[in-house]
């Protein structure tokens, strides 16, 4: 069985073999990285944060990951996942053990629950809508990050690549 941080380099891989389908940032190094986690009072889990260190944000075939990056004109403020995060959290009440990773389409926010850490310090993905505390209601969607947005970018490749 694949393990969530090795899921993220096949994923990482599957970025790099379809650059036509795909966009990402430069990466982020480990003080912008520390800055995001600070700022959020959260770790990423490592299968997130190899990603982060490798693209920062980037999509493949429509699917679109938050990540964590800088953009010159906001000067040092984090984007992405932290700007999310804390955004949810002032605006709808998001708990603060949840990081928003990505955007569902339908009102909810994907995020990494840091309250159910496993052995290897990767967290679930969940569903969480905006205003809800009842935590038994979420949709697990995965296990850890790296097997998940693997599993998701598969697909949407496939699909995109059938469609051509």
């Amino acid at each position: 069985m694949m393990t969530a941080t090795e899921a993220s380099e096949k994923l990482i891989d599957l970025i790099l073999a379809n650059e036509d389908i795909a966009n990402h940032a430069e990466g982020c190094d480990a003080g912008q990285i520390a800055a995001a986690e600070r700022g959020m009072g959260i770790t990423f889990p490592p299968s997130y944060r190899r990603l982060i260190e490798k693209f920062g944000t980037w999509d493949i075939a429509g699917e679109e990951f938050l990540g964590a990056y800088q953009a010159p004109a906001m000067g040092q403020k984090i984007l992405g996942s932290v700007a999310e995060t804390l955004d949810a959290r002032n605006q709808y009440g998001l708990p603060s053990d949840l990081i928003v990773a990505m955007f569902d389409g339908m009102g909810g926010l994907i995020v990494l629950d840091a309250s159910q850490p496993d052995q290897e310090h990767e967290y679930p993905m969940l569903v969480w809508n905006p205003g809800s505390a009842d935590r038994e209601s979420m949709e697990k969607l995965g296990d850890n990050f790296g097997s998940f947005a693997l599993r998701l970018c598969q697909r949407a490749v496939t699909a995109w690549r059938e469609s051509e």
